[in-house]
């Protein structure tokens, strides 16, 4: 009798022992699906429950890895199209009331304040503003594209950025590589020199970078941040993963992941460009003047690019944009990455962290 007991103690460890070794010899991709439900509820249950199994081998997909494996393309275009829905007339207040006491919307600076005249949530995220609630710096050179908070700021030190602070990306990853001169704005350069290097226009110059977190409760238009003229535009596909501060600070590289359109120019100092970073929820990105981008759309592959021209026979110069003027519009938060060379003696009036609106000051020389 006693020497059935512990053949019954054992009898569950060795089996899942030999489930585990069966495993093993599963292709790759195959063993990543069946350990992903075992996962999340080695992460969901309380006390450590699952912890046990590490014992006999078995070991959980990474926080990051599993959350890059959720389909945030899809939800984001099944929850744009839920944003087009038309509310009723009497859901509307209570619905947008609940998002403005959530996320601390000020509807006083709304060109509509009345929450019946949207009818959408599309709509209500993408409210104007009235003419007088953003007055544009006129006494510097460089002014906020957005509202948001600063991420981070500064020069761009070995062709790495940080997206927030000690956490940083590739400046060539998330630019794109450098085709033929005819195709980008980008100068020539030699093969040898950094990418860096290659952006950086007049000698003497010194590359800039500025990242702006834009919140669900912010006003979600951008504008043009300086005098510049956009010769280019190159969209990546990508993922939608969230841009909220704590996810850019877990997962390296996360802008270079995401979906984003990143227009290219110059302006009286060199190179300029801004990149729109898309998040999860944000259905679409827009650039009024670019009728022919198409943001988080099945047809797009991640890990592609497309490259669009706005420099043609008729005009040479590219879209002429005035500081303040009207760029483009999120249909949920955001990010935007200002990347652009000025001289040396350029300085930022900024803190990381602090909140800035569109119209105030980034810097000036």
């Amino acid at each position: 009798m006693s020497g059935h007991v512990p053949r019954r103690l054992h009898f569950p460890q060795l089996a899942l022992r030999r489930r585990l070794g069966q495993l093993s010899c599963m292709s790759r991709p195959a063993l990543k699906l069946r350990s992903w439900p075992l996962t999340v509820l080695y992460y969901l249950l309380p006390f450590g429950a699952l912890r046990p199994l590490s014992r006999v081998g078995w070991r959980p997909v990474s926080r990051v890895a599993l959350y890059k494996s959720v389909p945030t393309r899809l939800l984001s275009r099944a929850w744009g199209r839920l944003n087009q829905v038309e509310l009723p007339h009497w859901l509307r207040r209570p619905v947008y009331s609940l998002y403005i006491w959530t996320f601390g919307v000020n509807m006083k600076e709304a060109a509509v304040e009345d929450l019946h005249h949207y009818r959408n949530l599309s709509e209500f995220f993408r409210r104007k503003l009235k003419p007088q609630a953003r007055p544009v710096c006129c006494l510097h050179s460089v002014i906020s594209p957005s509202d948001g908070k600063i991420l981070n700021f500064g020069q761009v030190k070995n062709s790495e950025v940080e997206q927030v602070k000690g956490v940083t990306y590739s400046l060539e990853s998330f630019l794109g590589p450098r085709t033929s001169v005819e195709d980008l704005p980008f100068p020539p350069a030699a093969s040898c020199s950094s990418f860096r290097n290659q952006l950086v226009t007049q000698e003497g110059n010194e590359l800039y970078h500025c990242v702006i977190y834009l919140a669900p409760g912010d006003y979600h238009c951008f504008h043009s941040p300086t005098d510049w003229t956009v010769s280019h535009r190159r969209h990546f596909p990508g993922s939608l993963m969230s841009v909220n501060p704590g996810m850019a600070r877990w997962i390296k590289e996360l802008f270079c992941h995401n979906e984003r359109v990143v227009l290219t120019g110059d302006w009286k100092h060199g190179f300029f460009s801004l990149t729109a970073v898309g998040a999860t929820n944000v259905g679409s990105i827009r650039i009024y003047f670019d009728r022919d981008l198409h943001t988080n759309s099945p047809r797009y592959s991640k890990g592609s690019y497309n490259d669009f021209s706005f420099v043609t026979h008729a005009n040479k110069e590219g879209i002429p944009m005035r500081k303040g003027e009207h760029l483009g519009e999120f249909n949920l938060g955001s990010t935007i990455v200002l990347i652009f060379e000025a001289p040396k003696d350029f300085n930022f009036k900024l803190k990381a962290g602090q909140k800035i609106r569109f119209g105030e000051a980034l810097g000036s020389l």
